[in-house]
């Protein structure tokens, strides 16, 4: 077979296999942080944090209010230590008064310190398997739904690189499977709560 007619052959069978390339690598495209925002696991964990949060932030401040607290008292003995109206006994009260108080208000320091520590550890980690499931249950909808649509991979739209540009530079939107991921996903989402507005009207109906 001469030169000529063996590039000719190539060029003819890469053709025919082209099509066939062009099938099996069917790619599919997923808005991953649309998905992850809007699935309704992660508005109620988002809710659940939230609510943990306040409550930690609500025993801080009692904590913070006590410090304060005791240092205004602290201030005021301090003072009066020095008061030369007072008599030795009572300055040397006052002043072992003031070093206890000194003592505690390092204590209560230490202990909100501990206490900061722990709560970003404890909403942190629980962030972080609140993210890791949701995003397990999602990659379950989206392989099955690349499966059912013949998709060879599924790419990131939302993705960046290192250097925060996009990764997926272009998409037509034809084989955009982010809506139909979502809608699967939120096919048990609970009902939303009543608005106050909802809950005013039912009040002035039994009146």
């Amino acid at each position: 077979m001469t030169k000529k007619h063996l590039l000719l052959t190539l060029t003819l069978a890469a053709t025919l296999v082209l099509p066939l390339s062009a099938q099996t690598t069917k790619l599919g495209v997923i808005d991953l942080r649309k998905v992850f925002d809007n699935y309704w696991k992660t508005k109620q964990a988002d809710a659940n944090l939230k609510e943990e949060a306040g409550g930690l932030d609500k025993e801080r401040k009692a904590m913070v209010d006590d410090f304060q607290k005791k240092q205004d008292e602290y201030k005021k003995l301090l003072d009066s230590a020095s008061d030369p109206a007072a008599s030795t006994d009572e300055r040397d009260k006052r002043k072992k008064g003031s070093e206890d108080l000194l003592l505690k208000l390092k204590e209560i320091q230490n202990n909100l310190e501990q206490f900061d520590r722990q709560a970003r550890a404890q909403l942190g980690e629980k962030q972080r398997r609140m993210r890791d499931n949701i995003l397990v249950e999602i990659k379950d909808v989206i392989k099955a739904k690349a499966k059912a649509g013949g998709y060879f991979s599924v790419v990131d739209s939302a993705a960046e690189s290192v250097n925060n540009t996009p990764i997926l530079l272009y998409t037509s939107g034809e084989n955009d499977i982010t809506d139909e991921v979502l809608s699967q996903l939120n096919l048990n989402a609970p009902p939303p709560p009543p608005t106050t507005e909802k809950k005013e009207e039912k009040k002035d109906d039994k009146k």
